[in-house]
């Protein structure tokens, strides 16, 4: 045999690939939720469906990241250990990009499985905590770019640019959003959340 053993580099490859898959789904929740929240969608029937993609596709980023992290403990060339997955800033590669994915993927399952305790911390509470979903993003772009072997590919860039056009316009527009007027005329804040 002739080469590199593949098999040398299947947890590294796991490992990026569950990363590459976390990203994604991550970005598919913020898209579809900062769509909802913005109202961009205004057919009858769809918001359903598009709560259930929200929810599922955040569960399922979760579930990547999990597999992100936990395949890099039989990464050989890293050689991680539980406290490099688990502490941010400790591992030795890239300590801050990765501690940032870390600090990330704690907030990704804080914010998404808030969804399922939202009756007892209040609706309204909820509602202003889960906005940080956006700082997830952020920080799975900012961990990808500083500590992922495939930041400056050009096809990671160019799906981070493509993905992130959208997240970018839904958020101004969120961000944007007029304020409403009552049927006697005066002007009422938007609806938050």
């Amino acid at each position: 045999m002739t080469g590199p053993d593949p098999m040398e580099h299947v947890w590294w490859l796991a490992s990026r690939a569950s990363g590459i898959v976390a990203l994604a789904l991550v970005t598919l929740s913020v898209t579809v939720g900062l769509a909802m929240a913005g109202r961009v969608v205004r057919r009858p029937g769809l918001p359903r469906t598009l709560i259930a993609v929200h929810e599922h596709t955040a569960l399922a980023g979760l579930i990547a990241i999990a597999v992100h992290g936990l395949t890099l403990l039989g990464d050989g060339f890293l050689k991680a250990g539980p406290l490099d997955i688990a502490v941010p800033f400790v591992m030795d590669r890239e300590p801050v990009w990765t501690g940032v994915g870390i600090v990330a993927g704690y907030l990704a399952a804080a914010l998404g499985l808030s969804f399922y305790v939202r009756d007892r911390i209040g609706h309204r509470r909820w509602r202003k905590l889960h906005k940080l979903t956006l700082l997830v993003y952020l920080l799975g772009v900012a961990h990808t770019l500083g500590a992922g072997t495939d930041a400056t590919e050009p096809w990671m860039l160019a799906q981070l640019v493509i993905t992130g056009v959208p997240v970018l316009f839904l958020f101004v527009m969120r961000v944007l959003k007029p304020a409403r007027t009552t049927a006697s005329g005066g002007a009422t804040a938007a609806r938050r959340g």
